[in-house]
């Protein structure tokens, strides 16, 4: 089982109009759940959850879409909540506020994480349960704990305005990155994160920390993968009409890790990273793949197991 540690928030989408706003199930970590579940992986989501309006809407949705809430208690308190601005050109990063002031996800204590997690091959981490305090420290300590003894995923989903100190901040994925088998970021997080710097130039110390794979997603241009020996793929999406990209970067990730799991290189580290070209080209082609599905339909909205083989 694939475990995702981290937030489940409702994300408020403008309606067609323009007039107002639509209460979705959203949330980075929720979304590759999601996404994980609809391809018939097993997964599980490793959180808290609200016992309020929102919070029966999330475990609904999780629920509906395979995911086990084994590791994911209801708390009493409220739900974070997400508006999302989307951009006039649909290429473009959406943009979010957020309000999580005291949510039960956010409030999460080292106290809170279980003890021993059972049956569980690989972690995923990222986005913004990896910024807000006390949560973050949590998870960061679960990362930590579990790492090397299963493999760990990690997509940081850079949201700007929930970082105050880029310094800090940098210093702190450095320190992720340690601990991390897996990586995806997007060309904007890493212009975010190292401003003026040549990606291609990191991945030497990347790898000599102890990374397996690293995948660089370019929107509209696809996705580059890259191994510690040196290999190298590239996938480009198919030519689509884009809804929005809302859920894009999730949901391309989320189908990386199917691919990795169905052919059973989740197993450790050691086979991620000698995977060889065949298998790293086939995972990128299948996750622009499942990415540009979610991208012709509006919000955050992976694609299940059966449109992708129609697709494919």
């Amino acid at each position: 089982m694939i475990l995702c540690c981290g937030e489940a928030l409702i994300d408020f989408i403008p309606t067609p109009d323009g007039e107002g706003y639509q209460p979705c199930p959203g949330g980075s970590i929720l979304n590759i759940a999601v996404g994980l579940g609809r391809m018939q992986v097993p997964v599980g989501f490793l959180s808290r959850l609200s016992t309020d309006i929102f919070g029966d809407q999330l475990v609904d949705h999780l629920v509906t879409n395979g995911v086990t809430l084994d590791y994911c208690p209801r708390v009493d308190g409220q739900t974070t909540l997400a508006f999302v601005k989307l951009s006039q050109d649909d290429n473009a990063e959406p943009e979010y506020a957020f309000y999580a002031e005291g949510a039960v996800d956010r409030e999460m204590q080292v106290s809170n994480l279980p003890d021993v997690i059972d049956n569980v091959q690989a972690l995923h981490f990222g986005s913004i349960s990896l910024l807000l305090e006390p949560g973050a420290t949590a998870l960061e300590t679960l990362m930590l704990r579990e790492s090397r003894q299963k493999v760990i995923s990690l997509d940081p989903n850079v949201r700007p305005t929930l970082i105050h100190d880029l310094t800090a901040y940098r210093a702190r994925f450095e320190k992720w990155l340690a601990a991390v088998d897996i990586l995806r970021l997007s060309k904007v997080d890493f212009d975010y994160i190292y401003p003026d710097t040549d990606f291609e130039a990191m991945l030497p110390g990347w790898f000599d920390e102890g990374l397996s794979m690293v995948i660089l997603t370019l929107g509209e241009d696809g996705a580059v993968g890259y191994l510690p020996d040196g290999t190298t793929a590239e996938a480009q999406p198919p030519k689509i009409t884009v809804a929005d990209t809302v859920g894009a970067g999730d949901t391309f990730f989320s189908a990386a890790l199917v691919y990795l799991y169905e052919r059973g290189l989740l197993d450790s580290a050691r086979q991620i990273a000698g995977m060889g070209q065949k298998n790293l080209s086939e995972c990128l082609a299948f996750a622009v793949k499942a990415a540009a599905i979610n991208c012709t339909r509006k919000g955050a909205n992976p694609p299940t197991r059966s449109e992708m083989d129609f697709m494919l």
